[in-house]
């Protein structure tokens, strides 16, 4: 009996009998051949079928498969430098599995359309490798922390308050409450390093942005980190670290879909290599202004300003200590400088901005009262967290990452909805 074997796996065999189930990524014939390319999650490869060695009802099915039409074939494979993948099966039998209609998605279709029957678009090969390179960040960054001793923890995705900006909540009805998705599992998980000292999580976020960017989605998937007895420069190094593990990862596991994907992995190869530049938001500003983009103290940096701030690096770059008045409530003041936070920006190379957002956190419970009044939230709301800093409070941070912005960027995209396999924006609340 022939065994099942994937695409990839009957080309690394190389020759003799094999036996492949797939779907139709490409077909054409004449009156004696038919040849059909094969795809299946790990490759594609050119089947032939002779019409005058087939059977009557192979030489039938392969004429009615059409594309994405669902076969199965035995036949023996061999070395072909012509055909698509430098490998060929000469096709004794063929069966149509699943017969598919006429495909609605050929060459040169726009965007939207492709959104639109996203759920057909998946099966794309440019989409397969992205999703493929995805799996692996996920996997590098489960990885990465567990054998940094870190345990998993997660938190709920209801909350009755806000984690980050109110207006960038999307609130839901609870049994007549109001309540909201959340923005990032942060204020839980400072309740749970009190317990297990390195947590991690890995889980959607939602932000109400009404941002219509290449980088923007509502719902996005956050790579999330918190431990206790660590300072501000422990911080930056887990997060460079975190980044130099995904990037090797990738490099590592996903030559060919890089390939395909038409990335150049050269421009990735500096972020494993290298050692990030640390700079001060006002070492920031200066750059900038050489740049010729003057930026007034105490605005926070925007997207152009990061875009033509990552113009000077071919890897991430972490600035550090901005204005007070532009970050979270949460953020602890720079024991030297009052005026600016222990917190970071991660920004990544080539135009696609901030990766990482990070901070140390304030420890008095006096001072995140002050700051949430003075921002207009009730403190009241946040009561069981400020008991986190009334019982062995201790030094801590953490950091959100944005999963699919390291995927834009690792894969070369041009916008943040292909990162992911259904987008949420703005607009696109379907499929």
């Amino acid at each position: 009996m022939l065994k099942k074997m994937t695409v990839q796996e009957a080309m690394d065999k190389g020759k003799g009998s094999v036996e492949l189930f797939g779907w139709v990524y490409r077909e054409r014939h004449s009156n004696q051949l038919a040849f059909i390319v094969l795809r299946d999650s790990s490759n594609i490869i050119q089947c032939v079928i002779e019409k005058e060695k087939a059977s009557e009802k192979t030489w039938e099915e392969a004429l009615k498969a059409k594309i994405e039409s669902s076969v199965s074939v035995k036949g023996e494979i061999a070395k072909d430098e012509r055909a698509p993948t430098g490998y060929e099966v000469k096709v004794k039998e063929l069966e149509i599995i699943g017969p598919a209609e006429d495909f609605p998605i050929g060459k040169d279709q726009g965007i939207e359309f492709l959104l639109d029957n996203r759920h057909l678009w998946l099966r794309s090969r440019k989409m397969a490798s992205i999703l493929k390179i995805r799996s692996t960040c996920f996997e590098a960054i489960h990885e990465f922390f567990r054998k940094e001793g870190f345990y998993e923890f997660q938190s709920p995705c209801l909350t009755a308050s806000a984690g980050e900006s109110g207006s960038t909540q999307f609130k839901v009805d609870y049994f007549g409450e109001p309540m909201y998705l959340t923005q990032t599992w942060q204020l839980y998980a400072e309740a749970g390093v009190f317990a297990l000292e390195k947590i991690y999580c890995i889980a959607p976020s939602f932000r109400a942005e009404p941002s219509k960017t290449s980088r923007h989605l509502t719902e996005y998937w956050h790579a999330e980190m918190e431990a206790a007895w660590i300072d501000f420069n422990d911080l930056q190094d887990y997060g460079e670290k975190l980044i130099k593990h995904i990037m090797k990862k990738v490099l590592e596991k996903n030559k060919e879909e890089l390939k395909l994907l038409e990335r150049d992995a050269k421009k990735l190869e500096p972020t494993v290599e290298k050692k990030f530049p640390r700079i001060t938001y006002d070492e920031a500003l200066k750059l900038l202004d050489k740049k010729g983009m003057k930026v007034k103290w105490g605005k926070d940096l925007r997207t152009l300003e990061e875009d033509k701030l990552s113009e000077y690096y071919d890897t991430p770059v972490i600035v550090t200590r901005y204005p007070k008045e532009v970050k979270a409530f949460y953020m602890k003041e720079d024991p030297e400088n009052e005026k600016v936070v222990l917190g970071f920006d991660m920004i990544a190379p080539e135009n696609y901005g901030e990766i990482i957002g990070a901070s140390q956190r304030e420890e008095k419970p006096e001072e995140i009262t002050r700051k949430l009044k003075a921002q207009g939230e009730k403190p009241e709301k946040y009561s069981w967290y400020l008991d986190l800093r009334k019982y062995g409070s201790v030094p801590h941070g953490g950091f959100g990452l944005g999963v699919e912005r390291v995927i834009s960027w690792v894969c070369g995209l041009d916008s943040i909805k292909d990162a992911i396999p259904f987008p949420r924006t703005m607009y696109r609340k379907t499929p």
